[in-house]
């Protein structure tokens, strides 16, 4: 290479390690300086520093491409963007063939040199040329099929790294044959190559989880994949600790250090006092029980030792590291690989049955390749999970996912039945983690555990026992059984024991105290627990006890934000309630109530007004008119009027419940600031804007007195007072508070919540207001990005938060931008609202205005014809 010395910062994707470390050390012995964050940053360190403050030093970025390196989500992103942006030299290296499609556009001009496919010599050559630019030859090129030429063996105290992809096995080899159907678990690959890279002496990994996770899977693709590094690579089935010696005697024979005569543990002992000696080796022992008896037969020495094992207990042992199931795009990539032509919405409704357990995975693509219908694969799997899951070629897999779940179960009960009685009552419960303090709670009423119920080990013991096993995840507050583990577990119970665990799972259940459902303090709580109460097979809903706890579990779905898992929720037990209690019981209602919330915040106000209504008759019969119910459902039925435009119809009934709210329930109840705020919306609506400012400003500070600056209503009530304060003209007021209530509620209910996203669509507006175009722009993109995810694309609040963004494009002269969502958006409220709608009114004003800048006159006049007045966007009732 040249003999002037430069400075290279090596950019590079983890999984590309070896290929950054090959170039560096090559790059150091022509008298270059090298930044790798591997050889020269600590732990600890500050990486976006770092990687900054080595751009800015560098004379030049070595970028080792490959597809792994392109992956959005890596930092390799923002090194070359940043070079890219000071123009800073890129020496672009090619590890891996690249199409097109595969290199960003920055990128795409750029000449690459290509690394892979080469041997040693060549790749070296190819290294020099990229870094001093190409010369001809001065003797005739290597032949490509050439061994790669040996080099010196160590420099600076660095040992030489070997040449990444080459080709061929270590001399000393015994793993089987790749699975041609490995996908996926990148990350986990190069989390395990950089630890096993980070020892000194000898690395022992540890890849735990339960079976059909893919541990074995992961430790072939790695001994594969990293086969070029390694001079020795050994794969052990430990799963019978007593066989460990006589496969490493078949090593021993191997390396030509066994004595015939001396027995298998003599021999076995030799080949661990050889590797203590040896370089570059690699043990695999697979399937591994028992860290005691395993830990005797440990390799020490400059090698690398990797255990998988059901059992997650390798402390003092090994670095344990914990495997889940696939992630969704995993599951999604691999699906499409093995059932063609199966469509994204197909395969992420499949892998969301199966879990995304790989396994469970491999099984269903084997079925559904051999002649069955994925939707008849997902049917039977609903109705005869055990069934299904004894089918399907798996390869390199031992078992079907149900013999393997029968297996590792049969051995628990063999050992420990009070294990298995705890992982039965897991069964019973949601695929979601429990948390140990319920079971800590409920044990003195549980029927089906046996043993002391006064134990004070319990149910440590058991869990640990069930981690043993791999057949539940444990961490010291929780743990899970895969949803697939369940089924299966549910199909092997009899019938009498299913009654009792059902028993005591509505005993754990009904033992819980989340806390008050509307409160965001009390929400992670019920957010564990309702997702146990809706899980479809856990069946709650004809258990008399649990009605209230059932009822509350709604509550907190719609003030979290979530109306369809409540409306669902509500729609069976309303079913299951109304057949058992009848039509008017005080809690049918109660729930009919709640399901006209949930389906209104859905933004489907037509269907929520006859269950409204509904409630509201039945509750005057029943109760009375002054009864907190029946007021409740008046003040229902005046939010869904105020939100299909009856303003008026609203107002009245508004001003009705307010004041038999507060001759019932007094001036400083919940529900008569409810009502109150209602009010003064409704009053704002109309036009009556002085009058609206003084109802919400003494309903905003009796919520900050009696309910605290951070309640949700507290919080409502502000930013519908900003909205009266803006009418009014009041307009730095107005800004300070929609400020202050969107930093509230972002805090309190997340970046998500429907509440949130209706405070930036109104601080958006304030925004607008000082012709802070650009600044509005940005916080509605994202705002509108949010409700499309959360609301969907039709619900109310999106499309109102598009018509403001709509609006400041306009003001940006955007307007062809701006016409066209503003058409999209009047398209869909005439659907969903109708034409006369002030909403769909508002928005066809605002088309009429940005076609008339547009030089759309006569279009514009048209739209306009018989309009009514606009209506002021930006509240919220209820």
């Amino acid at each position: 290479m040249t003999t002037t010395s430069q400075r290279f910062f090596i950019s590079y994707a983890g999984l590309d390690r070896p290929w950054a470390e090959w170039v560096g050390w090559h790059l150091e012995q022509a008298d270059h300086q090298v930044i790798l964050d591997v050889w020269d940053w600590s732990t600890g360190d500050n990486f976006v520093e770092r990687m900054d403050e080595a751009l800015k030093q560098a004379d030049a970025v070595v970028a080792l491409f490959s597809k792994s390196y392109f992956d959005a989500d890596r930092w390799t992103q923002e090194e070359w963007t940043a070079a890219v942006a000071r123009r800073d030299r890129i020496i672009p290296l090619a590890l891996e063939p690249l199409a097109a499609a595969d290199t960003p556009h920055l990128l795409a001009p750029r000449l690459h040199k290509n690394l892979h496919g080469l041997d040693e010599t060549a790749a070296l050559a190819a290294l020099r040329e990229a870094i001093d630019g190409g010369t001809r030859p001065t003797s005739p090129p290597v032949f490509p099929g050439k061994a790669p030429a040996a080099g010196p063996a160590e420099a600076e105290g660095r040992t030489k790294p070997r040449l990444p992809g080459s080709t061929g096995q270590p001399d000393v080899w015994n793993v089987r044959r790749r699975n041609p159907d490995f996908a996926g678990r990148e990350a986990v690959i190069v989390q395990l190559r950089e630890s096993l890279l980070n020892g000194q002496q000898a690395v022992v990994q540890a890849l735990h989880g339960m079976g059909g996770i893919g541990k074995t899977q992961i430790a072939l693709e790695y001994a594969h994949r990293f086969s070029g590094q390694y001079d020795l690579v050994w794969w052990i089935d430990a799963e019978q600790s007593d066989q460990i010696p006589v496969h490493y005697t078949e090593l021993a024979d191997r390396l030509g250090i066994a004595k015939p005569d001396a027995g298998s543990d003599p021999n076995a002992r030799a080949v661990l006092h050889h590797l203590r000696t040896r370089n570059r080796w690699l043990i695999v022992l697979d399937n591994a029980e028992d860290p005691a008896q395993i830990a005797p037969w440990l390799p020490e020495g400059p090698g690398h030792v990797l255990i998988t094992s059901r059992n997650h207990n390798w402390r003092g042992i090994a670095h344990p590291t914990g495997l889940d199931v696939f992630t969704r795009s995993d599951s999604l990539a691999y699906l499409g690989t093995r059932i063609p032509g199966t469509t994204p919405a197909q395969a992420d409704a499949l892998a969301q049955d199966l879990g995304d357990l790989p396994l469970a995975l491999a099984q269903a693509a084997g079925v559904i390749g051999s002649g069955m219908t994925l939707d008849r694969y997902r049917q039977l799997l609903t109705g005869n999970t055990a069934r299904i899951l004894q089918e399907g070629d798996a390869p390199g897999y031992p078992a079907p996912l149900a013999a393997t779940v029968g297996i590792a179960t049969t051995r628990l009960d063999d050992n420990h039945p009070e294990a298995t009685a705890l992982l039965r009552l897991g069964a019973f419960l949601g695929p979601d983690p429990i948390p140990i303090a319920w079971l800590e709670s409920a044990r003195p009423h549980l029927s089906t555990i046996p043993g002391d119920p006064d134990d004070l080990m319990w149910p440590h013991a058991s869990l640990q026992h069930l981690g043993r096993y791999g057949l539940a995840r444990i961490d010291h507050e929780t743990f899970q059984i895969h949803r697939l583990t369940q089924a299966v577990l549910r199909d092997q119970t009899d019938a009498g024991q299913t009654e009792g665990v059902r028993d005591d799972v509505t005993t754990i259940l009904r033992t819980i105290e989340p806390g008050d459902p509307e409160s965001p303090d009390s929400w992670p709580a019920w957010a564990s627990l309702t997702s146990h109460l809706t899980a479809q097979h856990v069946l709650v809903a004809d258990r008399p006890d649990l009605r209230p706890t059932l009822q509350q579990a709604a509550v907190f779905l719609i003030r979290s934000g979530q109306p369809r898992t409540a409306a669902d929720l509500l729609t069976s037990l309303r079913e299951t309630w109304t057949a058992a209690l009848g039509p008017d019981d005080l809690e049918v209602l109660t729930c009919t109530q709640y399901l006209g919330h949930a389906t209104s915040d859905l933004g489907d106000f037509r269907s929520a007004r006859p269950i409204i209504e509904y409630t509201l008759t039945r509750r005057r019969r029943t109760l009375g008119e002054d009864h907190p119910h029946t007021l409740q459902s008046a003040n229902d039925l005046a939010a869904v009027l105020y939100e299909l435009g009856d303003h008026a119809e609203a107002g009245r009934i508004s001003e009705y419940t307010l004041a038999r709210r507060r001759h019932t329930l007094g001036e400083d109840h919940p529900h008569t600031l409810q009502s109150a705020t209602n009010l003064g919306t409704a009053l704002s609506e109309l036009g009556h804007h002085v009058e609206a400012r003084r109802l919400l400003e003494d309903t905003l500070t009796r919520c900050h007195r009696t309910l605290g600056d951070n309640h949700p209503r507290t919080l409502q009530t502000g930013t519908n007072l900003a909205t009266t304060l803006t009418e009014l003209g009041h307009h730095v007021e107005a800004h300070r508070l929609q400020e202050d209530t969107l930093a509230r509620r972002r805090r309190t209910l997340g970046e998500d919540h429907p509440h949130t996203l209706q405070t930036a669509t109104n601080l958006a507006t304030a925004l607008n207001l000082f012709g802070r175009h650009p600044e509005a722009r940005r916080l509605l993109e994202d705002t509108l990005t949010r409700c499309h995810r959360t609301l969907g694309d039709n619900h109310r609040q999106t499309l109102q938060s598009a018509h403001n963004l709509a609006n400041t494009l306009h003001e940006l002269r955007a307007y062809p931008e701006a016409a066209e969502m503003l058409e999209d958006i009047r398209a869909r409220q005439r659907r969903t609202l109708g034409d006369d709608h002030s909403d769909t009114q508002s928005t066809t004003r605002s088309l009429a205005r940005t076609l008339t800048a547009m030089g759309k006159r006569y279009e514009a006049q048209k739209l306009l014809a018989g309009k009514k007045p606009k209506r002021r966007p930006g509240r919220k009732r209820r």
